[in-house]
């Protein structure tokens, strides 16, 4: 009991410490979190604790709870996050473009690592043998679905703590470099829009509709009380932790589209605030003395990664469509619901609200598509 409750004070400091950053308007601190993000800080300030104080805080009931608990409340606030109505004012072309790099990202690491085993004997002993692939699966929950997916499909595949964190790092580096490069490139669309001869005018747009949602205390209440009571009933008559994520996931994709009053972008601020949580708990598992990388599979992600961006102006030049929507989509999918608005403002900020809704639907695919990833490799 002693041990839970210090785990859960850590746990709470630490998401209140995090909530304070991410609001802070201090100029130096919102540097840091342009390249360490505060999600980030959630998973190593609980690390830091136990290992400064050589604590042991692996086995304690919290985590217990986090599973059976807590990421089911975040996948069904996050999934219900989604009005299929307004995708309608991002047309079809932008979406077909989007699931393309969906699908590469999900398919290319496994076709990745076959070839690699084919080129390097020492590549399948690495990957499959060691079973590193289980790095890449999160890597596809955390490109196509945020931090949902990438701790769901953590735990669909079983990716062990300190490999966890190392992604992590990858991931964090790799994105905000991205982030950077999307925005020069999304800048420069009009150029290659002549260099592909693409005439693709962008739609206009009048006003966000993703933000005309209903904030009364009423839709709140509503909203919160539907989504404790689904996650509890779920939680008592499934077993499975594979069917309850997919049962919450179309259950809260129902709930988002059904109900009137259903506030979207309240779902959103605590969907938010149950993965920092999530993400603390977890960092009470690290061992700092595991972080590590194997260099082939930072050069194998980082292949990923630009394929998935080339395959993407590819389909881009056979639907004909604007340049603009290569760095978007790629955005959505890989930067998520604060990136992809940002990179769009630099080129149309009309633009923005069709990146919040690629974003809020690359949430809500993540998972789908990481499970795809495994199953690929379970079968190679």
């Amino acid at each position: 009991m002693t041990l839970f409750l210090l785990a859960s004070v850590i746990v709470i400091a630490t998401v209140l410490i995090v909530l304070w950053m991410s609001k802070m308007e201090i100029v130096w601190i919102q540097k840091i979190l342009d390249w360490f993000p505060a999600i980030l800080f959630a998973y190593v300030i609980p690390a830091g604790i136990t290992h400064l104080f050589k604590l042991d805080l692996s086995e304690v009931y919290l985590h217990t709870i986090s599973r059976n608990w807590i990421i089911p409340f975040a996948i069904l606030t996050v999934m219900s996050a989604l009005s299929i109505q307004q995708l309608k004012i991002v047309g079809a072309k932008p979406i077909i473009l989007f699931v393309a790099g969906s699908m590469v990202i999900a398919t290319l690491p496994v076709i990745l690592v076959f070839l690699f085993s084919l080129i390097d004997h020492t590549s399948r002993e690495l990957f499959i043998d060691s079973q590193y692939w289980k790095g890449l699966v999160p890597i596809v929950g955390g490109w196509i679905g945020g931090s949902t997916s990438q701790l769901v499909l953590k735990e669909l595949a079983g990716t062990e703590e300190a490999l966890f964190l190392s992604i992590l790092v990858l991931d964090n580096i790799l994105v905000n470099i991205w982030t950077i490069l999307m925005f020069q490139f999304i800048k420069r669309s009009d150029q290659f829009n002549r260099m592909f001869r693409i005439a693709a005018k962008i739609p206009h747009v009048e006003e966000d509709e993703f933000g005309s949602g209903v904030d009364s205390r009423k839709s709140i209440y509503v909203t919160l009380s539907i989504i404790v009571l689904a996650t509890i009933a779920i939680n008592l008559v499934m077993d499975s932790f594979l069917w309850m994520v997919i049962t919450l996931s179309i259950l809260g994709l129902v709930l988002g589209n059904i109900i009137k009053s259903w506030n979207h972008r309240f779902v959103l601020k605590i969907g938010g605030i149950a993965i920092v949580l999530i993400m603390a708990t977890l960092g009470l598992r690290l061992n700092f003395a595991n972080l590590s990388l194997p260099l082939m599979l930072i050069l194998l992600v980082i292949i990923w990664l630009l394929l998935h961006f080339f395959f993407m102006l590819i389909v881009a030049k056979a639907l004909r469509i604007n340049i603009a929507w290569v760095p978007i989509a790629s955005m959505a999918n890989l930067g998520g619901i604060s990136t992809a608005p940002a990179v769009t403002a630099a080129y149309k900020k009309e633009l923005m609200p069709h990146a919040i809704l690629l974003a809020i639907l690359s949430m809500v695919s993540g998972t789908a598509w990481g499970m795809l990833t495994i199953t690929l490799f379970e079968l190679l």
